[in-house]
This record gives structure tokens, sequence and C-alpha cells, in this order.
């Protein structure tokens, strides 16, 4: 079958028309009539673009960003499955059923995008867009703060969960509906719904754990510890729960490069028991010379890997750099070995943060700055791969000139998730890549919205992006009712 597209009268170009088909086309070269073929690809925006992408994703939308007075997307895989967009203003929002069936039918293979434009009458074809679809789904859902982004206001903030299936969008919980308390440093064991906790901070301070189809609130700072706890990890026992405890100082920069520095001048690391409400903590993470955080572990429990610093004297907020660690764990006893240096930030004259580890224990993904430990702040942070089996230490090809940080895996270690400024270099966007069984992450793509110029007028940035199997079971309603309650106290016990 052949599709002839031609100038109609303006009237009839205000409307946007889709139309499904399954037509004769091989491959990626479906025949069109009457249009100049150029060379290059289309301008679009999102840029979807030589992406791999999953088989569960809600539409691509994006705009044409290339002049004409009407526009064509043809949409079409290797199965000969197609879809046709048509729009005077250019902007190509996809209908959900049918996108669902193209790429849910055409796992493992090409998806091609036709982007053809009416100017002065004459339709141009652009070089065909070659997408692929992978094999493996993305988890269903990510969690999210949505944050003022220089983080001066708590006033407008919440903990967000998108179904990244479609566009639907829920507020696990805003300080709208929390006396204005702020929520942060929420997460999940082995990306579950199920398991999961976050904190609140001012009138009804605490963090709230849920597991079990029970909500707690507890207060884990101790007269033995300099802090509530922190940036937390799940041990994969769905019990145990590493943090880090800091004393935190937030400043601002004069200079116009840069915007706002957070740095920790006291920090450890302890765990808590959330069965038992008990805070512990070792002598390794507990030295007055060094500052530790970001604890994270492996997934089969053994290892907990962290960030240390030595601390400058006299104390020099540029002159923090952080180590990755790593130290054995055993379970049953609540033990830990001796702590061993994976990378060093005097080899590498960086300082590492925010170590993540993929879910089958290969590698870790982490950011490297210039400084200190809060690489979202930092426009030089880039996002670094270590092969732990092999001790390589890799530089994925998903960084851009502006900040990159806030990473996370997927339940299946197919897809990674992380915030970049590369949009504006001022509000964090999620960005999404595959990494396939070679240890290569493919080339990233912003999260998708119904309407493809959402970002242009968004004035929030997404904070933390969790990937997450299924949606949160926990409602406003449910953290509300207990949001006022009296927190209960740890307990310390020494080890």
């Amino acid at each position: 079958m052949q599709t002839s597209i031609r100038h109609n009268k303006p009237i009839a170009l205000m409307v946007c028309w889709l139309s499904l088909m399954v037509a004769g086309f091989s491959a990626c070269q479906p025949s069109v009539m009457n249009y100049t073929l150029t060379d290059r690809l289309p301008a679009i925006s999102p840029d979807y673009t030589a992406i791999t992408l999953p088989p569960n994703i809600a539409p691509l939308n994006f705009q044409i960003d290339e002049q004409g007075e009407d526009f064509v997307a043809k949409i079409w895989s290797a199965n000969n499955d197609t879809l046709t967009v048509h729009c005077a203003g250019g902007k190509i929002q996809i209908d959900e059923n049918r996108w669902k069936n193209i790429i849910s039918n055409n796992k493992g293979m090409k998806l091609c995008i036709a982007v053809f434009a009416l100017h002065n009458g004459r339709w141009t074809r652009f070089k065909t867009i070659e997408n692929q679809i992978a094999n493996e789904p993305i988890d269903s859902y990510m969690a999210y703060r949505l944050v003022e982004p220089l983080f001066e206001t708590w006033d407008q903030m919440g903990i967000y969960q998108r179904c990244l299936e479609n566009f639907d969008e829920k507020a696990v919980m805003a300080n709208t509906m929390s006396d204005g308390n702020c929520m942060n440093c929420h997460a999940f064991n082995k990306n579950s719904s199920r398991t999961m906790m976050f904190h609140m901070r001012g009138r009804w301070a605490g963090t709230y754990i849920y597991r079990e189809g029970k909500l707690e609130k507890v207060n884990t700072k101790t007269d033995q510890t300099i802090s509530p706890g922190v940036y937390p990890s799940w041990h994969p026992n769905g019990r145990d729960i590493a943090f880090s405890v800091n004393h935190i100082a937030q400043t601002f920069h004069a200079m116009a490069e840069k915007k706002v520095e957070v740095l920790d001048t006291i920090s450890d690391i302890i765990l808590y028991d959330a069965v038992r409400n008990e805070v512990f903590s070792n002598k390794a993470f507990s030295t007055k010379n060094r500052l530790e955080t970001f604890p994270s572990w492996s997934p089969d429990g053994k290892w907990l890997y962290y960030c240390s610093a030595l601390k400058p004297q006299p104390f020099r907020y540029d002159q923090v750099k952080y180590d990755l660690l790593r130290v054995n764990y055993n379970e049953e006893t609540r033990t830990f070995g001796v702590p061993d240096t994976i990378v060093s930030s005097q080899k590498n004259g960086k300082s590492v943060s925010f170590p993540r580890i993929s879910p089958d224990g290969k590698y870790v993904l982490f950011a490297l700055s210039d400084y200190g430990n809060f690489s979202i702040w930092h426009r030089e942070s880039d996002l670094y791969l270590l092969d732990i089996e092999n001790n390589i230490i890799g530089k994925p090809d998903i960084n851009s000139n502006e900040t990159e940080s806030y990473h996370t895996w997927s339940s299946s270690g197919r897809w990674i998730v992380f915030s970049s400024r590369r949009t504006d270099g001022l509000f964090t966007r999620p960005y999404f890549c595959y990494f396939d069984s070679d240890g290569k992450a493919h080339k990233p793509f912003l999260l998708p919205q119904k309407d493809p110029a959402y970002y242009n007028t968004f004035l929030k940035s997404y904070n933390i992006p969790e990937l997450v199997t299924s949606e949160i079971e926990l409602t406003p309603g449910d953290i509300a009712n207990i949001m006022k309650n009296q927190a209960k106290d740890a307990k310390y016990m020494s080890n």
C-alpha cells in the first residue's frame, strides 16, 4: 500500500488525526509519494532518536522543530504495524492504546519514525529515525520528589509516583497535606513499593517506615548518634536499613556559575533494625578524622559500600574528596570486617558520591565531581561505572556538559534512571537508558509526557528518581493518620 500526502485546505490543517493500519512495508522503508527526501534527521524535542526504549513505556510524544505549515509522523515496526499522526502544529501526540500495541508486539525489533513537513507548498521527508525496542520491560513506576530548583523553600514540595506505562501521576505525600513539612530520602527495598521509607522534617518530623503492610513513625536519633538517619539503603532482608548521620551545612555561592554548596562537617554510618527498633554503629564508621556517608548494600547483603573522606585540617569544603569503600557484613552477628578502598580519590583526583550497585552485583554506578559529596550541585558531575570483578572504571556514554547524578537501577538491572540538568542547566529532569548484557549503557532519553512541551513551562526539579515494580500502596491519608503521632524512639545498642 502506498500512502500519498497532499496539501489540504488550511481549515483542515488545524485538525490532528491519527490512523492505525497494517501495510506491506518491509524493514524501515515505507513508500510515500510526492515528497523530497533529505539526508538529515528531523529536529524533534525531546530527542527521541537512536534510542533503546522499553516495550512498556508511555508514548514518546514529541514536537517537530522544523519549518512547516503541516506535519506528519509515520511510526512503524518490523512486524509492519503502522501508526500515522498528522498535526499542523507539529505536536505529535500518540494514541496510548495503539502505541502500546506496537511496542509490546515488537520486542527486540526496530521502531522507525518518518517525519514529513509541508513548507511553501512542498513536502519534505527527513531521514528515518530508527530506535530499538528492548526485550526487557522497565519497572512500571517511578517515585521522585518535586522540589524548587534551588531547594530554597519547603512550601511546595512532595513525593510523587508516575506510572511509566502511561501519564498518570499521583502524590504519595505533598507538604500541602502535611502542614508544610519537608519530605525527603524516600527509599525502597529491591525496587518494591511494599517495603519503603521516607523522612519528614519540620513539625511532624520522623522516619516513616512501611513494611509488611504496616506504617510506623520512628525517631532514629539517639543520645549516642549525631543526628537522625539520612541517605538510607535497605538491606535485602527488608529489615535493616543503613543510614548516614550528618551535621549538614548549606551555603550559597556568590559566583554565577555556582549556586549551592551542601557539605557535611561531621558524618558517620549507623544501622537501624526496623523489627527491634534498634540503632547500632561500628567503630569503622565512627572515626573523628573521616566523614562517612552514602551507604549502599550489595544485592546479596554481604557487602556495604559507602563513601569516606579524610577531613582536611583546617577544614576547607573544596578540599574534601570522598573515596569509595566497601566492608564485609555478617548478618547473623551484625558485625563488619575491615574496610577496603575500591575507588581512590587520591588516584583519580575526584570525589565519589551516590554509589548504587547493580542487582546482579557486577557493577557500581556512581558520580564523580571535583570535591564534596553533593554532586547534584556540581556541573562537572558525571556518572561512572565500576566493573567490580575486573576492577575497571569506565565512563559510560550517557553524560552531558551539565550535572548528572541521583541514579538508580531497575529491578532487572537492564534500565537506569538518573537526574540530569542537560535540558537547561537549572532543572533536573529524569533520563532513562538501557544497560545491556555486555555492560554498555545506551543513549539516554527523557521521561515522556502527554504534552511534549511540558518541560518548557514546568518549574520544578525531579529529585531522586527511584524505579519501583508496582504502584505505591500508601496514600496521603494513610500518612496523615499517623503524622501527628509521637515518633517511636529507637534504642541504641552497642556493638
